[in-house]
């Protein structure tokens, strides 16, 4: 019996308007019939925005929320606190040798209580997670399933197994301390909660449960009990004030307990005993409560919700709400949720006359409570699928003009509507997507004060979005930053690899999971907030251009044509052109990025006079393309790996000093594994790869095909020019391939091309960077270079004549390109501050120049 039950339920109490009572229909008592069965899929007309989900390894039991943390009782005897901006776990709370079954916050005095299956309540200091006092009871009480606390009386109850309620002044805590720990019910034996019934055998000792010596034991006295408070198990407890002006008004404070012999009672305390005031029969066991105002909505065994006012003590009203029991129940402003062990949760109006649900765990819904947090509401469930859930009840987002916000939960809201946009730039079909997406960027830009356009090329290609942001603080600095970024992504097939829909922003376990979410999508929008925040406070001290293309993965068609044909649209007074689309060595420490390899792609095609023959017959007679083509791709590379292009690697610059102390420092801080020499290889040298060799028409294996084609890209760094490795290989393939006297034809052609970017980590953004990075993560960043390219980073640099530099946002393991793509909250919210700090601190070149004029006049 002392494990089992999991039905306790922690509800939230708010507040109703005075007008309540006169709202209820002229019917005060009805039972109308469920809505819908709740084995039936979810109804469409109402689905809260789910915020985040938590995977736990075992089912939650009861939640619990402060102004930081949410903090989930688990069937494992963990607690688990996440932190409620960034979603992150900070911590497992362990000390419970059983199901953790309730949890209650008391804010005013940072505490935590909790209790469960193994008899014990613990009290916890939730500013520093640590455990204060363990408390246990003389008497043999089993599972303890509610806990609440009355901050008027400063005394903690609760409710348990054996029909009992106790209690605990906080105040007076420290008089009824115990050194004698075989009193622990862990220690000691009960003929009732440990037989094992008849023909048993009886265990004197109780080794199934697990002891965590705690910080300060705590007997209840004989007299802090109530032996019978119910006839059956004490599931509910709630603090309960009534107001002045009802008839209950004279008491200090109530407390509300729900049993499972169906009643709800309401207790006074005087003198320090618990008194029995009034008592509400319900028909059947009550599993769950919350109170608004001056009534409480009992959710029963059942599916029934039975409402009671406490003022004039009588049922107020009787719906049959679910048809599975209901194990939650929590309100939030003028509604009432309630959740069925079915796994649906239904939102009702404050009468129960209207209500509608979704689909909200894969199994019994066996906690909620819900919280206002900052300028929007929020509640949050447990279930028997092992997950927590957070769900978003603002009703609206941006109500009005005056109203805009820049909070990071509506960073999250703006993120979640850009990554459903299907914006695939290298397929057709999302050409739609596409634009829409241009439109809304452009919306959001518009909305939050800046100036903005979409650029459309002359060619059919995705618009570019772009948008000024123009300085408005007292002290602006007079510099001016191009923020680069693209809104596009790769492929991504719902159920191919992805354990979520792409297209839907999905928050699991402090990750946001979506294609784009972290390329490039995430890190475009923390810049766009941080500059519009500075800007709606008037503080924003660095003019902002933003130009997001939509062609990047596509190699940027048409970008470098348009963005010098609207040169004087954009400006001619950038300073900095900055970046982030790139990615953390690791997963732990933040990183700048100086350095980005170019590319030349090639494709080399060689066929013959003749169809298509069959190995059979003609094998032998002709010269085979595909023959000519491995002889001449041999020929690209020697033993060893090295291209053989003549002059391939004379144009590369040795390391200096001071870029070697990077990758020393890289070596030394990160966790990657790799030696200098493989970074500088994968870095700051040239490469050549053969991506592909292919023939058209049939697979067949007896066919000769006429014609091959091969892929070839080449990696460059600085000071290799394209146009002059380009000509060397193009030169070299056609001499290794006129050397083979082959009766054959070959072509090269030239792709898609790119150059290197190579920046300064000593000029004033890597410099303001830098510091934000510090300021925000606590250490230094790593400065890093990549193989990869953007093709429009070293453009923008030469168009405006200004320096570029690059921040990552996401970690290493974020599976850009990939399945199951994602961006960890806290590295989102992070960025975001650091372009506020970068934004509000970047110096103009001109004061640069005048810095370096006047260092170099005192040398």
């Amino acid at each position: 019996m002392g494990g089992t039950s999991g039905l306790h339920l922690h509800g939230h109490a708010g507040v109703l308007s005075e007008s309540l009572k006169n709202d209820w229909p002229a019917s005060r008592t009805s039972t109308p019939s469920v809505e819908d069965d709740d084995s039936k899929p979810a109804m469409p007309d109402y689905a809260p925005r789910l915020i985040h989900r938590w995977q736990q390894s075992s089912s939650v039991l009861s939640l619990a929320v402060s102004a930081n943390y949410i903090f989930a009782g688990t069937g494992g005897s963990e607690i688990q606190v996440f932190d409620l901006e960034t979603y992150q776990k900070i911590k497992t709370l362990r000390g419970h040798g059983g199901s953790v079954l309730s949890l209650h916050v008391c804010p005013s005095k940072s505490l935590l209580f909790s209790a469960g299956s193994d008899s014990i309540l613990k009290i916890w200091d939730i500013e520093l997670l640590q455990e204060l006092y363990t408390i246990y009871s003389v008497f043999d009480i089993g599972d303890i399933f509610a806990v609440t606390y009355s901050e008027v009386l400063e005394t903690v109850f609760l409710g348990s197994q054996n029909a009992s309620i106790q209690w605990c002044n906080i105040t007076t805590i420290d008089r009824h301390t115990s050194y004698d720990r075989s009193g622990l019910p862990s220690t000691r034996f009960s003929k009732f909660f440990d037989s094992s019934g008849p023909g048993g055998k009886q265990h004197s000792d109780n080794t199934t449960k697990s002891l965590v010596v705690p910080k300060k034991l705590i007997e209840l006295p004989y007299s802090n009990v109530v032996q019978y408070a119910h006839n059956g198990y004490v599931y509910c407890l709630l603090a309960y004030q009534p107001p002045a002006h009802t008839p209950m008004g004279e008491a200090q404070q109530c407390i509300l307990s729900g049993g499972g012999d169906g009643c709800v009672k309401l207790w006074t305390m005087r003198d320090s005993a618990l008194t029995i005031k009034q008592s509400f029969a319900n028909s059947a066991s009550v599993l769950s409560m919350v109170v608004m105002d001056t009534f409480v909505y009992c959710g029963l065994e059942g599916g029934c919700i039975n409402i009671w006012d406490l003022d004039s003590l009588q049922l107020v009203r009787s719906v049959q709400a679910h048809i599975e029991d209901i194990l939650a129940i929590a309100a939030f402003n003028n509604c009432i949720f309630s959740g069925s062990a079915a796994g649906y949760l239904r939102r009702w109006s404050r009468d129960l006359a209207h209500g509608n649900r979704w689909q909200c765990h894969d199994g019994l819904i066996l906690s909620a409570i819900s919280i206002q947090n900052e300028s929007r509401g929020l509640l949050v469930t447990g279930g028997s699928d092992d997950t927590i859930a957070l769900w978003d009840l603002t009703d609206s987002f941006f109500s009005s003009n005056d109203d805009v916000s820049f909070a990071n939960d509506q960073l999250l809201a703006s993120l979640s509507r850009f990554v459903s946009f299907k914006t695939v730039s290298t397929n057709q079909d999302f050409r739609a997507d596409c634009h829409r997406c241009a439109t809304f960027l452009k919306a959001l830009l518009k909305r939050f004060g800046a100036s903005c356009h979409l650029i459309v090329s002359e060619e059919n290609v995705n618009p570019i979005v772009y948008g000024r942001f123009f300085a408005n603080a007292p002290d602006a600095t007079g510099a001016t930053a191009l923020f680069y970024g693209h809104y596009d992504t790769v492929e991504a097939t719902p159920g191919n690899g992805w354990d979520t829909d792409p297209f839907s922003l999905s928050g699991v376990n402090g990750y946001l999971y979506g294609r784009g979410v972290s390329d490039n999508k995430g890190p475009i929008l923390a810049a766009i907030f941080a500059a519009a925040e500075l800007h709606r406070e008037k503080k924003l001290r660095t003019s902002v251009v933003f130009l997001i293309e939509g062609e990047e993965e596509y190699g940027s068609l048409g970008f470098q044509q348009t963005v010098s044909a609207k040169k004087d649209l954009i400006g001619t007074d950038i300073d900095w052109v900055l970046l982030s689309n790139s990615y953390w060595l690791d997963d732990a420490i933040p990183c700048l990025n100086y350095g980005l390899r170019g590319v030349i792609h090639l494709t080399v095609s060689i066929w013959s006079d003749h169809p298509d023959l069959h190995s059979g017959v003609d094998g032998g007679t002709d010269r085979e393309p595909l023959m000519d083509m491995t002889k001449l791709l041999a020929q690209l590379t020697d033993d060893f790996g090295r291209v053989k292009v003549p002059g391939f690697y004379e144009p590369v610059r040795p390391i200096t000093t001071r870029e070697e102390k990077l990758y020393q420092q890289i070596v030394t801080n990160s966790t990657i594994g790799l030696s200098k020499e493989v970074l500088m290889a994968k870095w700051r040298l040239p490469s050549l790869t053969i991506h592909s060799i292919s023939a058209p028409g049939p697979s067949n294996e007896t066919i000769i095909p006429h014609s091959i084609t091969s892929a070839i890209s080449l990696r460059i760094v600085p000071d290799q020019e394209i146009d002059v490795i380009s000509a060397s290989l193009k030169d070299y393939l056609s001499a290794q391939f006129a050397a083979l006297h082959s009766p054959n034809h070959i072509s090269i052609e030239s792709s898609r091309q790119a150059d290197a970017w190579l920046g300064d980590p000593e000029n004033g953004a890597f410099k303001t960077l830098a510091k934000a990075v510090k300021q925000e993560w606590g250490v230094e960043p790593l400065y890093i270079r990549e193989g990869g390219t953007i093709p429009a980073v070293r453009f923008l640099e030469k168009l405006f004549d200004a320096p570029a530099a690059q921040l990552p946002c996401g970690q290493a393991s974020d599976h850009a390109h990939l399945d199951n793509e994602r961006l960890r909250v806290i590295n989102l919210y992070r960025a975001k501050s650091i372009w506020r700090r970068t934004f509000d601190e970047l110096p103009s070149r001109s004061a640069m120049d005048n810095s370096m004029a006047d260092l170099k006049l005192n040398e």
